[in-house]
């Protein structure tokens, strides 16, 4: 039986009020842990306009360094702050999210006191071709972020795959994140969201919600839209789909909303302009994780093609609010996703395959099976991917490495 109120260094690159998926992994374990541990975090301040100390629901967080340049001696600022705190808090263990610059801070710390437990999470989305660019100057040391590890917690199989492959050998369990289930069950009017955003009542919505980065592929699903809105030339290659309906042309009356922000905003707008899109195009932004349900309610198809994937939290959230998803069938989105179970694949880089999905989805003669598909990954996130379920296997872990 866990002691009470046993103290846990978080080390983590960033967190709210910046949102992701790990971000609010953290949030939503922490909070359910109340009682059983007390956790301290230590951040990046990202902007340099968050407080440098500031309770957050279970967590007390302390913010080092700024910007570009705090977050690349995040380390070693970390390091630094981590044997302060320790001297008054007697940690009972240190948990990293990711084996990022947060992980060397976890490692350094792991070395000086060898008898604290090391938990180290993994939530990437990058490749290995990703991780080993940004970290070929370093590769032994980035490797000891895994060998070091008490115990590696993973979000899919995927991940634990790379755990292995850096060379740790002991136990691994794979916790997914996880949804609020009722956030997204609920359903707010439809029509005055629609109204707010200037789109028809019978206007079809495709959603995305992404970081735009490259790693998400909203450069392909933009040019898969195109494909939809704009009517075939005679000579193009029809799908059998189209060549069913025998129609030449092919249009549909959708608007794309992309929800999210990234170094790619810029460039993903001109493309929308290039291919003359800026219309039938909403660039929501940055939308607050509290109201992010409201432009889910009003999705008719959600897409997000990824190039690679650690787990993907948008798309079970998708799935609890019964939007129909298209996905890649990259990194951890197999473990939940089976096409035409709960849901639908298409090809990575391949806006033809994006499209096709997409008309699939939204033609007449598929609802029942749309319905059914819909039905049946709602069931299996309620049943699965639930916050309480998460934090219990957490809550599991914790105690059986600190105890």
């Amino acid at each position: 039986m866990a002691q009470k109120n046993q103290k846990v260094l978080i080390f983590s690159l960033t967190y709210l009020p910046f949102i992701g998926g790990a971000e609010i992994a953290v949030q939503e374990i922490t909070k359910r842990l109340v009682g059983d541990f007390e956790f301290e975090m230590i951040t990046c301040n990202l902007d340099g306009k968050q407080k440098d100390e500031e309770q957050l629901g279970n967590v007390k967080v302390y913010r080092i360094g700024k910007g570009r340049i705090g977050k690349h001696l995040f380390h070693l600022l970390a390091f630094k702050k981590a044997l302060e705190l320790h001297r008054k808090n007697n940690y009972s263990g240190v948990w990293s999210i990711m084996a990022n610059r947060a992980g060397l801070a976890a490692l350094s710390f792991k070395k000086k006191f060898p008898n604290v437990k090391f938990l180290l999470t993994l939530q990437e989305g990058d490749s290995v071709f990703d991780i080993w660019k940004k970290t070929w100057y370093m590769r032994p040391l980035y490797k000891n972020i895994y060998r070091r590890a008490d115990y590696i917690q993973v979000i899919s199989n995927f991940l634990a795959k790379r755990a292995r492959k850096y060379g740790y050998k002991k136990e691994i369990s794979v916790v997914p994140n996880g949804v609020d289930i009722e956030k997204f069950k609920n359903q707010n009017s439809k029509i005055k969201i629609k109204e707010n955003l200037n789109i028809g009542p019978e206007e079809k919505i495709i959603l995305t919600d992404s970081r735009l980065v490259k790693k998400n592929g909203v450069a392909d699903l933009i040019k898969a839209f195109q494909l939809l809105v704009t009517p075939a030339s005679p000579s193009a290659r029809f799908d059998s789909a189209r060549r069913e309906a025998g129609r030449a042309n092919y249009e549909l009356r959708v608007t794309l909303l992309i929800l999210g922000a990234g170094p790619l905003a810029n460039q993903l707008k001109s493309l929308a302009v290039k291919l003359g899109l800026q219309d039938k195009i909403i660039f929501l932004g940055a939308i607050p994780y509290d109201q992010i349900q409201n432009y889910y309610s009003i999705a008719d198809v959600f897409v997000r093609p990824s190039l690679t994937e650690g787990f993907g939290n948008v798309f079970v959230q998708a799935m609890a609010a019964k939007i129909p998803v298209v996905a890649t069938p990259v990194g951890g989105i197999i473990d939940f996703l089976k096409d035409g179970e709960t849901g639908w694949f298409c090809q990575p880089k391949n806006p033809e395959s994006i499209a096709d999905k997409i008309r699939y989805i939204l033609a007449e003669k598929n609802t029942d099976e749309v319905s059914r598909v819909v039905e049946t990954a709602q069931k299996m996130v309620i049943e699965k991917y639930t916050w309480d379920s998460v934090a219990q296997k957490m809550r599991n872990i914790f105690n059986s490495l600190i105890f």
